[in-house]
C-alpha cells in the first residue's frame, strides 16, 4: 500500500504532458487518513473523505468572500464622507483625517506580520481580526443611536409647525422668544459631540487594526498549501473578487443614502425634506452594519481550518490536449528537482524575510531600519514607490471627496454619486489593472519595455485630465454671501426688503427664487411669511409665499437652486473613469520594476517596504491634505455653539481648481517618476551592451574554444 501511495503522488506531481491520473478515492484517502491496515476495506466511507476544512480550494473561497466584505466596510465611509459631515458637524479636514485614520492603525503593525510568519495559527488569527473588523462596523454605528435625532431645522422635528415656522419672516420679539427655545447648547451637548467624534475614530483605528492579519496572512496559507503550479490561480482569483470591494461599497453607500437617517425613528406626520435637499441626510448607519453582519459570517469557517493543511498534489488541469502534446518531454528526475528547488531556495536565502522566526521582537526592530535603508538606496525601487506613492496619493483623494464634489459641483445627491462611481470608474479601474497584466504577460516585457509603458500610460492620464479645469460652472448668486473665502457673510444684496425680520444667524433653510436664479439662506432672508404644501402621491413640496425680497412676491420652492451644468456631470465621470483606468494600467508593470529590479533575497521585503510607504506616503497623508483644500474654498460655514461646524457652501470654481489641480499635481509626480525610471534603465541597458561589445582576447578565445566544442553538437542536434 505506501509502494502504491508513493507512486502515485509521483504521478499526481508529474509533468503537464503526461496522461497520466489518479483515481479520486484514492486522493482523498491520502490526503485525509493515515496508511493503516484497516483503512483499505472500511465500511464507512464518509470516514475516509477529508474534511471540507483541509481543502485548500475552500480557503480560497472563503478568504475572497472575507476580503471582498472587509474591503466593503473599509470603502464604506468613503461612501457617505459628505453625509457624516453634515449630520454631526465636521469639517473636510476632519473627515479626511477620519477616514485616513483606517491606515494608522494597519501601518502600526503591519511590520510585525513578517516577524511572526507562520509562528501563529494563521487562520484562527484571521478570523479574530475580521471579528474585531465587526466590531469596529458595529462601534461606527453607535454614535447614531446615542445621538438625539437629527434636526434639519433649528426646533425638534415632533413639533413640525413651529419647525417651519421658526424660518419665517416674524416679528422681532416672536424672532427672540424662537431663538431663545431654540438654543440647545451646553456644556453637555459639547461633550457629546467629542464623545461621538472620538467613537468614529477609534473605530476607525480598529477596522485598520482588525485588517492587519487577514491580507498577508492568507495569501502565505494560500501559497504554503497550494499546488506550486495552482498557487498563481487562486491569488488571480482572491485579488479579483476582493477587487469588487470597493465598488460594492460605494453601491452600498447609493443604496443607503437613499433612506433618511433617523428611518428608525420617523417623526410623526414624516418629514418634507426630499434626497435633493442640501439638508437631506441618508442612513449612512445602516451600511456599517450590513457590511459588519458580511464580515461576520465571512469570518466564522476560519476557526475550524488547521494550523497547517496537508500540501495539496494534484495541479489543475485547464490546458488542451494539443497543449500538452507540444510541451516538451521532462523526465521524473528534472521534475522532482523543478518541484524541490521552490522550497529548497528560501532556506539558503539571507534575508530578513527567512532570518525573522529566529529573532526575537526587539532584534527584529533592530534589523528593520538597516533593510530599510538598504532597499532605499536603490535607484529604480526608490523611484518605482516615489510613483506609486502619487498614484495612491491622486486615488485615494479621489475615492474620499469624488462623491462630495459631484454633488456640490453638478447638484447631484449622494446616492447618485455613489452609483456613477461604483458602476464607473471602479470597474474602468479593475480593467485598467488587468489590461496592464496582461500587456507584460503577452508581450514579455523587459524593465525598459516595462517603464515605457508606464510612463504612456501616465501621460495619457494627465492629458485627460486636463479637460476637467473647464468642465463646471461657477457658483449662482446667494443672497447675503460673498464669494470670497474668509470674508463675513451680510446682506448687502437687498438690505430693504427685510428689515421688519429678525432672521436667525444660524438657521439654515435654502430656498430658489428660479427666475433670477437668487438663493436665499432661509425663507426668512428672503422675506417670506408663510408657506404652503404641495401634496403629491409620491412625494410633498413646500412652498413659501409673500416674500418682500422676490419679484412678484413668490412663491419659491424649498431646496437649493439646481446647478446649471449638471448635464455635464456624465462626460466628466467618463473622463475621470477613463484616467483611473490609465492610471491602472501602470500597476503591474511598476510591480514587475520592483521585482526585477532589487536582489533576489530581498523581493519579499521590498514589497513590503514599498506596502509600508504607500500608506505611510499617501493613504495616511492624501485625504487630509484633500480635505484641507476643500476648507479653504468654502464660503459660508455653519456654527454650532461658537464652534465652526460643516460648510454650507463652496465658490465652485475655486473648489474645482483646488480640487482637479491636487489630482493634476500627483498624476505630474508620477510622471516624472517614471521618465526617470526610463532613462536610468536605458543607461543601465546602454552600459551593458558596450561592456559586452569590450573587446577581450583572453574572454574571446574562451569563447572561440567554447563554440569549437559545441559545432559537434549542433550538428547532431
Amino acid at each position: 500500500m505506501k509502494t502504491v501511495e508513493k507512486q502515485s503522488q509521483v504521478n499526481v506531481i508529474g509533468p503537464v504532458g503526461e496522461e497520466l491520473q489518479v483515481p479520486d478515492k484514492d486522493a482523498k484517502a491520502m490526503v485525509g487518513t493515515e496508511d493503516t491496515p484497516g483503512s483499505k476495506a472500511s465500511p464507512n466511507p464518509q470516514k475516509l473523505r477529508p474534511s471540507v476544512f483541509h481543502s485548500i480550494k475552500f480557503f480560497v473561497l472563503c478568504h475572497s468572500l472575507l476580503q471582498l466584505a472587509q474591503l466593503m466596510i473599509s470603502g464604506y465611509l468613503k461612501s457617505s464622507i459628505s453625509t457624516v459631515e453634515k449630520r454631526f458637524g465636521l469639517s473636510s479636514q476632519t473627515s479626511g483625517l477620519l477616514a485616513a485614520f483606517n491606515e494608522v492603525g494597519n501601518t502600526a503593525l503591519i511590520v510585525f506580520v513578517s516577524y511572526f510568519g507562520s509562528r501563529v495559527h494563521r487562520p484562527r488569527l484571521i478570523g479574530c481580526g475580521a471579528i474585531l473588523v465587526t466590531l469596529a462596523g458595529i462601534l461606527m454605528t453607535v454614535p447614531h443611536f446615542i445621538s438625539e435625532p437629527y434636526r434639519y431645522d433649528r426646533t425638534s422635528p415632533a413639533d413640525m409647525p413651529q419647525d417651519f415656522e421658526a424660518s419665517l419672516c416674524l416679528p422681532s420679539t416672536k424672532a427672540l422668544a424662537s431663538a431663545s427655545s431654540n438654543s440647545s447648547c451646553s456644556s453637555y451637548t459639547e461633550a457629546r459631540h467629542l464623545a461621538v467624534v472620538g467613537i468614529m475614530f477609534t473605530a476607525q483605528t480598529l477596522l485598520g487594526v482588525g485588517g492587519v492579519p487577514i491580507q498577508p496572512f492568507g495569501i502565505s496559507y494560500i501559497d504554503d498549501f497550494s499546488h506550486n503550479s495552482n498557487s498563481p490561480l487562486y491569488l488571480g482569483i482572491l485579488f479579483a473578487v476582493t477587487m469588487m470591494g470597493p465598488g460594492m461599497a460605494y453601491g452600498l453607500g447609493s443604496l443607503m443614502l437613499r433612506l433618511y437617517v433617523d428611518i428608525d425613528r420617523m417623526p410623526e406626520g414624516g418629514i418634507n425634506l426630499t434626497s435633493k435637499d442640501p439638508r437631506w441626510v441618508g442612513a449612512w448607519w445602516l451600511g456599517f452594519l450590513i457590511s459588519a453582519g458580511a464580515v461576520a459570517l465571512a469570518a466564522i469557517p476560519y476557526f475550524f481550518f488547521p494550523k497547517e493543511m496537508p500540501k495539496e498534489k494534484q495541479e489543475l488541469r485547464f490546458r488542451r490536449k494539443g497543449l500538452a502534446v507540444s510541451d516538451p518531454p521532462v523526465s521524473k528526475g528534472e521534475d522532482s528537482s523543478s518541484e524541490q528547488s521552490p522550497a529548497d531556495s528560501p532556506e539558503k536565502k539571507d534575508n530578513l524575510a527567512q532570518i525573522a522566526p529566529d529573532l526575537t521582537v526587539i532584534q527584529f526592530i533592530k534589523v528593520f531600519p538597516r533593510v530599510l535603508l538598504r532597499t532605499l538606496r536603490h535607484p529604480i525601487f526608490l523611484l518605482v514607490v516615489l510613483s506609486q506613492v502619487c498614484m495612491s496619493s491622486m486615488a485615494a483623494g479621489m475615492a474620499t471627496f469624488l462623491p462630495k464634489f459631484l454633488e456640490r459641483q453638478f447638484s447631484v445627491t449622494a446616492s447618485y454619486a455613489n452609483l456613477l462611481i461604483g458602476c464607473l470608474t471602479i470597474p474602468l479601474a479593475i480593467v485598467g489593472i488587468v489590461v496592464g497584466g496582461i500587456l507584460v504577460k503577452r508581450l514579455r516585457l523587459g524593465p525598459v519595455h516595462c517603464g515605457t509603458l508606464c510612463l504612456l500610460s501616465a501621460l495619457c492620464c494627465l492629458v485627460l485630465s486636463t479637460p476637467l479645469f473647464f468642465m463646471g460652472c461657477s457658483s449662482h448668486q446667494i443672497a447675503g454671501i460673498s464669494h470670497q473665502p474668509g470674508a463675513q457673510p451680510g446682506l448687502e444684496l437687498f438690505p430693504g426688503c427685510m428689515e421688519s425680520c429678525s432672521c436667525p444667524s444660524d438657521d439654515f433653510n435654502p430656498v430658489c427664487d428660479s427666475s433670477s436664479r437668487v438663493e436665499y439662506i432661509t425663507p426668512c432672508h428672503a422675506g417670506c411669511r408663510s408657506r404652503v404644501v404641495q401634496e403629491a402621491p409620491d412625494k410633498s413640496q413646500v412652498f413659501y409665499t409673500n416674500c418682500s425680497c422676490v419679484a412678484g412676491g413668490g412663491p419659491v420652492p424649498a431646496g437649493s437652486c439646481d446647478s446649471a451644468c449638471g448635464h455635464l456631470v456624465l462626460p466628466f465621470m467618463i473622463l475621470v473613469s477613463l484616467g483611473a483606468a490609465l492610471a491602472s494600467v501602470t500597476h503591474t508593470p511598476s510591480f514587475m520594476l520592483i521585482l526585477r529590479g532589487v536582489k533576489k533575497e530581498d523581493k519579499t521585503l521590498a514589497v513590503g517596504i514599498q506596502f509600508m510607504l504607500m500608506r505611510v506616503l499617501a493613504w495616511m497623508p492624501s485625504p487630509v491634505i484633500h480635505g484641507s483644500a476643500i476648507d479653504t474654498t468654502c464660503v459660508y460655514w455653519a456654527h454650532s455653539c461658537g464652534r465652526q461646524a460643516v460648510c454650507r457652501y463652496y465658490d465652485h470654481d475655486l473648489l474645482r481648481n483646488r480640487f482637479i489641480g491636487l489630482q493634476f499635481f500627483f498624476k505630474t509626480g508620477s510622471l516624472a517618476c517614471f521618465a526617470l525610471i526610463l532613462a536610468i534603465l536605458r543607461q543601465q541597458d546602454k552600459e551593458e551592451r558596450t561592456k559586452a561589445t569590450i573587446p577581450n582576447p583572453g574572454l574571446q578565445q574562451q569563447l572561440l574554444a567554447s563554440e569549437a566544442k559545441k559545432e559537434p553538437e549542433e550538428s547532431r542536434v
